[in-house]
């Protein structure tokens, strides 16, 4: 058997392309309805919101079957390895730790080579794996890079593992897992972004109250902003030269959205330079709510600063922040464009940093 040196190929293929614009529509669109549904109360909106995720997730897992039943026919090859480095990855908290494995395999039909994978080990077997102890793996045939160390080998294997002494293979090491392309994570974002305007469109009547009177409506402008509100939503647009980023500007505003409505019911706020709107939960809504004034408004400029400077976006472009909270904990995500791509990253509700997603 031959082993290629070089990393698993990326699943840049029409198939993966294909998939990720499936995943892409059934994310935007299941979440848009979610929201949408719950507005304009509309109960089979929101059931399709909610079901059309977990039949999308029904039919990937059915559709793998056979791939997965091929690969389990597959007889796994057994060589011998020698544990180059290894270093703890998480799982500390339970009976078995995630490590982070470099090993040299060598198999008896081929050139020895590199391999970094990740396998829970169990605590209690953690010292019979240092740097220097031969161990025993297998993997396919044909994906030499998917290694797994055997906790209990065979005495045959048992004997070659006492009597071994391998030598190091250089690199490239190979890894387990296989990335996707750019291609596949534009074409799943831009899915996701046209199907969620879709469902928006396709509401916009319901949504937006047009051609419903009886709605109570209120607008005033000035000079310096105009603020609408209806019964489910309101907006805040500020003029010439003006921006939420100033001090107390945005906080300023949502009071203002607040008067006539309940304040602690909003199911999203949404928030540009100088755009801000705030969709609140119909009454007797049970959708996940949060109180717009406990939001920290002060940390936001930080925020939309961090993400155009630090996150390789090129050249400042444009900002959105979106606060909501349907995954049940509330969450603060800042998107930025700008010559280098797209990114953003994610706050909790007191303005802290948990996750950062850099440009692509």
């Amino acid at each position: 058997m031959t082993i290629t040196k070089s990393a698993p190929p990326t699943r840049t293929t029409p198939v993966a392309v294909a998939l990720g614009l499936l995943t892409g529509g059934v994310i935007g669109g299941s979440l848009a309805a979610f929201v949408v549904g719950c507005v304009i109360e509309s109960v089979p909106l929101c059931v399709a919101g909610v079901g059309l995720p977990v039949v999308h997730g029904l039919l990937f897992f059915l559709a793998g079957v056979p791939r997965r039943a091929r690969e389990a026919a597959v007889v796994p090859s057994t060589a011998l390895a020698v544990i180059e480095t290894l270093e703890a990855a998480g799982g500390e908290a339970t009976s078995d730790v995630a490590v982070r494995f470099d090993l040299t395999v060598t198999p008896d039909d081929g050139p020895a080579y590199r391999v970094a994978f990740t396998q829970n080990i169990n605590l209690a077997h953690l010292p019979d794996h240092r740097p220097g102890v031969v161990v025993v793996v297998q993997y396919p045939p044909d994906r030499p890079w998917q290694v797994r160390i055997v906790k209990w080998p065979t005495p045959e294997w048992e004997e070659r593992v006492a009597g071994a002494r391998l030598d190091s293979a250089p690199g490239p090491v190979l890894v387990s897992e296989s990335s996707e392309g750019c291609a596949v994570g534009f074409v799943t974002l831009l899915a996701l972004l046209l199907a969620a305007a879709g469902v928006v469109l396709l509401f916009r009547a319901d949504l937006f109250d047009e051609g419903a009177p009886d709605k109570p409506s209120v607008s005033s402008s000035s000079s310096s902003s105009t603020t609408v509100e209806s019964s489910g939503s309101g907006t805040v647009t500020l003029g010439p030269n003006q921006s939420f980023l100033d001090k107390g500007e945005l906080r300023k505003a949502v009071g203002r959205l607040a008067k006539g409505t309940d304040a602690s019911a909003a199911l999203t706020v949404v928030v540009q330079d100088r755009l801000l709107s705030v969709v609140y939960a119909p009454t007797g809504s049970q959708a996940p709510t949060f109180d717009p004034d406990s939001l920290p408004y002060e940390r936001f400029p930080a925020l939309v600063e961090e993400a155009r400077s630090d996150l390789g976006i090129g050249s400042p472009g444009t900002w959105q922040v979106t606060v909501e909270r349907l995954t049940g904990s509330l969450t603060i995500r800042v998107g930025v464009t700008g010559a280098g791509g797209t990114a953003s990253l994610e706050a909790d509700a007191q303005g802290k940093v948990v996750r950062r997603s850099p440009a692509h």
